[in-house]
């Protein structure tokens, strides 16, 4: 009996680890896929590493399972998975048709592939320092899985309208730049972990998540390509609101002082 609990214990303990595997499986498959050429399943497989890095956390906090080595591993994997991964996956598919232009332009296609890269390692190594201290309700920072979710919407998006990736190899590396610099930025970004699944809502918010699922299902590429776009963006747009209320508060103090 002794056995078997410690065995069911070691199985959950497991079940993260084994999810961020997966991502990391993932964004490996979609490195090679681009390689390949391939460029639809290798951004569907950073889409799967996005689900999976996203999985392995909430797991590990339902069933208690969370660890030092559990943190470090998702970390390590995400490098790979939200950092390398997408970047070369948009380098041969777009960034490196920037040498027809060229030599200057060759040289900006593999440096903002390696300044993404770059950036991810940075946003992870701040994020990792901050664990314990940091508001749970907001991320500093575009997160690596929303950044390398938006290149690959795109790669995924282009695809399905049949345009090919030296057609857009300019807004590619405006967008893959931009992705960079929001990772690094102290602009803030809702996380989402404070939302709980298992609390109750309004009937119409289940009716706006089932409109926003139909309408998602139509067309899934540019869906979640919207939805990407709409989440970098909404940190520069939080975070002006957030400046306009402080200013507003310390103008209120200003005045019932006088």
């Amino acid at each position: 009996m002794e056995g078997e609990r410690a065995q069911r214990r070691r199985g959950i303990y497991l079940l993260p680890n084994l999810l961020t595997t997966g991502a990391l499986f993932a964004g490996f498959y979609a490195i090679v896929a681009a390689m390949g050429g391939r460029h639809d399943p290798a951004a569907v497989a950073l889409l799967v590493a996005a689900v999976l890095d996203g999985l392995d956390g909430r797991i590990a906090r339902l069933t208690g399972t969370q660890s030092d080595f559990g943190a470090q591993y998702d970390s390590l994997s995400d490098v790979i998975a939200f950092g390398l991964a997408p970047a070369l996956v948009v380098y041969h598919w777009a960034l490196a048709h920037l040498a027809a232009y060229g030599w200057l332009w060759a040289k900006l296609g593999w440096l903002a592939a390696f300044v993404y890269a770059a950036c991810t390692a940075l946003r992870l190594a701040r994020f990792n320092t901050q664990l314990g201290v940091a508001d749970r309700r907001h991320f500093q920072g575009l997160p690596s899985p929303a950044a390398a979710g938006l290149l690959a919407t795109l790669v995924w998006m282009a695809s399905d309208l049949g345009l090919p990736g030296e057609a857009l190899a300019v807004p590619a590396l405006v967008l893959t730049l931009l992705a960079a610099g929001l990772m690094v930025s102290n602009l803030r970004y809702h996380s989402f972990k404070e939302l709980d699944l298992g609390s109750r809502v309004p009937f119409v918010a289940v009716v706006a998540v089932v409109l926003v699922l139909a309408f998602g299902s139509i067309d899934p590429p540019k869906a979640l390509f919207a939805a990407a776009l709409v989440y970098a963006l909404s940190g520069p747009v939080l975070t002006l609101v957030e400046v306009q209320r402080r200013r507003h508060r310390r103008a209120a103090r200003e005045r019932l002082r006088h």
